[in-house]
């Protein structure tokens, strides 16, 4: 990786902001938040976006959508990381997590949360072929219009940042606390 990083001794802001949530969690700052931390204002319009779509959902919708969409880019950064926070959080079991690396969702997980993993992971390889279907599964399944497009938005996110991570280069870290084994599925998806 070429991009030169704020230093952690230097940041202020909402760049010191980002430095110590990972500091707090990890014990050290991801590189993929280091990139970020380049443009903070970027960034904070990312979280915004993040949060103005995750009340219509909740975490574990949320988090479905996110790991489908990372699943199909692939991109480790973003499976590590959300399979991480998405155990930590409770809004997904290591199981269910799991399950959706090996793309066995549909036999572990209830049909509306494997619709969102699918529609997630279709709409990252080949947007151009959906169709009013793919949407009307997730209607099907009981999501409203507003939790639709929402989903949509969050895979949409995901596919944002997992690709700018991985056109950049960013080196992906180990995450503590996460299971070995499960984090190697993950790393091997990518």
């Amino acid at each position: 990786m070429i991009l030169q990083t704020p230093a952690v001794e230097t940041a202020t802001g909402h760049v010191a902001e980002m430095y110590r949530e990972d500091l707090d969690e990890a014990g050290f700052v991801y590189r993929h938040t280091a990139v970020m931390a380049i443009n903070p204002e970027a960034h904070e319009r990312f979280v915004d976006l993040v949060r103005s779509v995750v009340p219509s959902i909740g975490l574990r919708v949320y988090e479905l959508a996110t790991l489908g969409a990372a699943r199909a880019v692939p991109s480790p950064h973003c499976l590590l990381a959300h399979a991480n926070k998405s155990i930590t959080s409770g809004a997904l079991t290591e199981e269910e997590v799991g399950a959706i690396a090996r793309h066995e969702e549909d036999d572990a997980l209830p049909p509306a949360d494997a619709a969102v993993v699918a529609f997630a992971s279709r709409m990252t390889e080949d947007p151009t072929a959906m169709t009013d279907a793919d949407s009307l599964r997730l209607r099907e399944v009981g999501f409203s219009d507003r939790q639709i497009l929402d989903i949509t938005l969050a895979a949409g996110v995901r596919n944002l940042f997992s690709r700018t991570l991985r056109a950049l280069a960013v080196p992906v870290e180990d995450v503590p606390g996460l299971d070995a084994e499960l984090a190697s599925v993950l790393r091997g998806l990518g």
